[in-house]
């Protein structure tokens, strides 16, 4: 019979009301139905885009030297020329530049492990870091470099990847960031002793300034973490008396 067995509990805008109170969109899956996998999609896409931007980065790097090596090195006079007006503009240059393949080699691993866990701090947060430390770094370089010298090379990024994954949790209260913070400091830690003066023919200005530049970004991309907190202090203090 037309109808039948059908009563108030299951009218289509009724159950609409009920879930609309609830905070439940129309049509969300109840319990009989299978969770949404679109937190899971997302979290493989960040993984393969973070994967393909580093890996294309690094690529990048690896044609250039190919390049510099067919011109018998000339590429590289256009790194980072302290307090020269001409030698400024190897600020945007330096970071894609390598002293011969030894160099750009040694430079590899960590350029695709701590740019890939930059990148998954999320596409835009990712880019914006090694963007602060590209230039902050490169300009920290160019007041206090030796004169006369030339300052080249992506370690100044994996200085700065490193302090800024290694700070990030500890600015923004983020456990599972102070965890990976902690990782990546057992695992690298020990490049930092390149921030000291010392070593010849090694740029420790690009790695003081890259991991300056690091906690830099650290700080400044934490700001809406840091923000939420001291709202939420300042609600918790508010209680009615």
């Amino acid at each position: 019979m037309a109808g039948a067995g059908l009563g108030a509990s299951f009218d289509p805008e009724r159950i609409a009301a009920i879930r609309a109170q609830l905070g439940k969109p129309v049509g969300a899956p109840g319990p009989s139905m299978p969770p949404s996998t679109g937190g899971v999609g997302a979290i493989k896409q960040l993984w393969l885009r973070a994967g393909v931007l580093i890996a294309g980065f690094v690529g990048v790097l690896y044609g250039i030297e190919g390049v510099d090596t067919a011109v018998g090195g000339r590429l590289d006079s256009a790194g980072i020329e302290p307090r020269r007006a001409d030698g400024l503009t190897g600020v945007l240059f330096a970071p894609l530049l390598h002293h011969g393949w030894p160099h750009l080699i040694g430079n590899t691993l960590p350029v695709l492990v701590l740019g890939f866990l930059v990148l998954l701090a999320g596409i835009g947060r990712g880019l914006a870091a090694t963007a602060i430390i590209w230039l902050v770094a490169g300009l920290g370089v160019w007041l206090t470099g030796a004169t006369g010298s030339v300052h080249l090379g992506a370690s100044s990024l994996v200085f700065g990847w490193l302090t800024f994954l290694i700070s990030r949790g500890w600015f923004a209260r983020n456990v599972a960031q102070i965890v990976l913070g902690l990782v990546v400091l057992a695992l690298y830690g020990s490049l930092l002793w390149g921030v000291l003066p010392g070593q010849p023919g090694i740029s420790w200005q690009g790695h003081l300034f890259g991991a300056l530049s690091g906690l830099l970004a650290g700080w400044v991309l934490s700001g809406d973490a840091r923000r939420s907190r001291r709202g939420d202090r300042a609600g918790t203090g508010a209680l009615p008396r």
